[in-house]
């Protein structure tokens, strides 16, 4: 294991436990989650060595590299992406005129095709190989292996996006780096990540599925992507939920919970979040953070 020293925000060494959570997917092993005493950071400490992150990843049930509909939840998961790969290009075409696009994390390639059959120029990094060559024999994309992003052509993408990449990312200060030098000066960063924030997230604690340790790594809030990015020069212009995610890590927290599945009940939570989240803003179970290079900095 990987003992962290120093927090990935503000750098500070002042930490502390607050939450210790199981590997509910494949190890069954414990880990603990801690707090940046100066900055409030939430991170995975100790956490796997780089090396060895890939072997918390090898299971079916892992569904954005497996793409698996075993099981009713995940069944509920690919009918509903249909419905959000239309509005994740929706959304980019408000945000930019159609260009080149870089996909970091692109798992199984389906919000690139979208986007390819949209006009888009398309590109993917995927570290998983399997994940990659599925995606690449079976949609036709162009998807690299990860030490392939060093090798991309500085400033030539109008849009990069990180659709529940960030958090799995072992050197996260150098990776938001090698965005700013593939992105063009007047380009979009598109991250989305869980909210550890949310109604759901507090209501289920250690059983919340959005910390999914250990491949989170960062537990983050609103203010965490603010501050973070403020650092490389980016500043978030707008942030929009993601409704249905409330109600898929709800139902993922409750079978974590109970040991069973309880969909109803995961519903009625998911729910809840997301009227909460109406009233006050920036605490649905994940978001969407649009950002741009701050001019002034």
């Amino acid at each position: 294991m990987e003992k962290i020293e120093n927090c990935f925000v503000c750098g500070s060494i002042q930490h502390s436990k607050i939450l210790e959570c199981i590997d509910d997917t494949v190890s069954k092993e414990k880990f603990t989650i801690v707090k940046c005493g100066k900055c409030g950071f939430n991170f995975t400490n100790p956490r796997p060595i780089e090396n060895e992150l890939y072997k918390y990843y090898e299971s079916n049930d892992y569904v954005s590299h497996s793409d698996t509909n075993k099981g009713l939840i995940n069944s509920l998961y690919h009918t509903v992406r249909k419905y959000t790969l239309k509005r994740k290009v929706k959304l980019i075409n408000t945000l930019s005129k159609k260009g080149s696009i870089l996909d970091i994390g692109s798992g199984t390639g389906h919000f690139l095709k979208a986007c390819n059959e949209n006009g888009w120029r398309t590109t993917g990094i995927e570290p998983s190989e399997s994940t990659r060559k599925t995606a690449i024999k079976n949609l036709n994309l162009d998807i690299r292996e990860e030490n392939q992003i060093e090798l991309l052509e500085h400033k030539t993408f109008d849009v990069i996006t990180m659709w529940h990449v960030l958090e799995h990312v072992p050197k996260l200060n150098e990776r938001i780096e090698e965005i700013n030098n593939l992105l063009k000066e007047e380009g979009t960063l598109i991250i989305a990540v869980p909210n550890r924030m949310s109604y759901d997230a507090r209501i289920y604690k250690e059983n919340w599925a959005g910390y999914d340790v250990p491949r989170h790594l960062y537990h983050f809030s609103p203010e965490d992507i603010k501050n973070l990015f403020e650092k490389h020069g980016f500043e978030v212009v707008k942030i929009k939920p993601m409704i249905f995610d409330a109600f898929y890590v709800s139902m993922l927290s409750e079978k974590i919970k109970t040991g069973r599945p309880n969909f109803l009940k995961g519903a009625i939570n998911g729910l809840i979040s997301n009227m909460l989240s109406i009233n006050k803003a920036n605490t649905s179970s994940s978001q969407i953070y649009i950002l741009k290079r701050n001019k002034a900095k």
